[in-house]
């Protein structure tokens, strides 16, 4: 019997970061009073009622659901991009030179996905990069974009500068405004720039805005804003989620926003694929898009969160660099992540190594805002202890 040639696709990708640091979670576990965890962006506070009843209200429904999502959960993602942020509607006028309608979002700008790791991860394959080609992530970046592009074939380039990225043309760039992990918030004149050299070279550009609505010191755009743009959607995909601001983890949902063309390919690769969102969870994300007052709400919790866990960590000796936005506190003591991972850690405190984020962030740790007003009391009194 031949043996099968299949390929062990795991064995492409790098290790788990999450399983690295099972020592350091097993030492904060110890502490007598508990561990206080600040590794992860868990959403931890309740899912809104509002939200909750939506999805009973929806539950009812026996069949399939559809993959491009419900008229209604469209409109409300276009209606919330546009209040929240001041991404325009559509207006129906005429597109770009490849045809593509690009005067703002309407119904056929958005694609609702199974969460957004999920759809990052797909986004290489299920928009053709080729084998071998070359996608560029940020330099310090959310893991899974390299995997995306791993499993793909594609090979993968660290970068935060176009002329960092040299002669070659990449097919896919990634974007991550507000950063995950540094909270870094690129200003309008960097998204121009990425936008105008894209445009020029035919690259399609991701932007990942899962924390645009968490920005602290300064305010944070979207690719899709007019300012950035010029109203031109084409060859752009913004990625949003409704995990962070609504407290949605645990019901993977979200969607993608942009480029008419490209929302209508990577639709219908998904259909083939039976990538759809559960008609029940539709219908919680209509009654979270359309509503503000708890996202309002859920901002302000992390916001006292923030102001506290800063200044403990500074009391501690720590510089917060970045930070301006997003659900972390990207923090150093010039020493190996490794190293701050093993003294948080002796404190009961568990976070993430930076190097989890790519070699520019091996001495940082990443200290998330995701915990009760409990777990973060508790841990500012210990990093503020004698």
């Amino acid at each position: 019997m031949t043996a099968r040639r299949l390929r062990p696709v795991s064995g492409l990708l790098p290790d788990f970061p999450w399983d690295t640091i099972a020592g350091a979670k097993a030492k904060a576990a110890a502490h007598p009073d508990g561990i206080v965890d600040l590794s992860v962006g868990t959403p931890v506070d309740p899912v809104d009622p509002i939200i909750r009843q939506a999805l009973a209200d929806a539950s009812e429904f026996p069949g399939y659901p559809t993959t491009v999502g419900t008229p209604e959960l469209r409109e409300a993602a276009a209606g919330a991009l546009a209040r929240r942020f001041g991404i325009g509607r559509g207006n129906g006028g005429t597109g770009s030179p490849t045809g593509s309608l690009t005067s703002g979002l309407d119904e056929d700008s958005i694609l609702p996905v199974i969460g957004t790791k999920e759809a990052i991860s797909g986004l290489p394959s299920q928009l053709g990069v080729p084998a071998g080609d070359l996608v560029v992530i940020p330099e310090v970046a959310y893991p899974t974009y390299e995997v995306g592009a791993l499993l793909a074939g594609a090979r993968v380039l660290r970068a935060d500068s176009t002329v960092a990225i040299g002669p070659e043309t990449p097919a896919l760039l990634f974007l991550n405004s507000p950063s995950n992990p540094t909270g870094k918030v690129l200003p309008l004149d960097h998204l121009r720039k990425v936008v105008a050299w894209a445009r020029e070279r035919d690259v399609v550009v991701v932007s990942d805005e899962c924390y645009l609505g968490l920005a602290w010191d300064q305010p944070a755009l979207s690719i899709l804003d007019p300012s950035v743009c010029d109203g031109d959607h084409t060859g752009l995909i913004a990625v949003h989620s409704l995990s962070k601001v609504s407290n949605m983890a645990s019901y993977r949902a979200g969607f993608l926003a942009g480029d008419k063309q490209l929302i209508a390919e990577l639709l219908a690769v998904r259909k083939h694929a039976g990538l759809i969102v559960p008609f029940p969870i539709q219908g919680a994300m209509i009654a979270a898009l359309n509503d503000d007052v708890h996202v309002d709400a859920q901002r302000e919790r992390y916001r006292a969160r923030r102001e506290k866990l800063q200044a403990a960590l500074e009391s501690a000796g720590f510089t917060i660099d970045h930070s301006e936005a997003g659900l972390y506190l990207w923090s150093t003591r010039g020493v190996d992540s490794r190293a701050t991972l093993d003294w948080f850690a002796e404190r009961g405190i568990l976070v993430a190594p930076g190097d989890f984020y790519g070699p520019r962030g091996a001495q940082h740790v990443r200290v998330a805002l995701t915990a009760t007003d409990d777990k973060v009391d508790a841990a500012v009194a210990r990093l503020t202890a004698p």
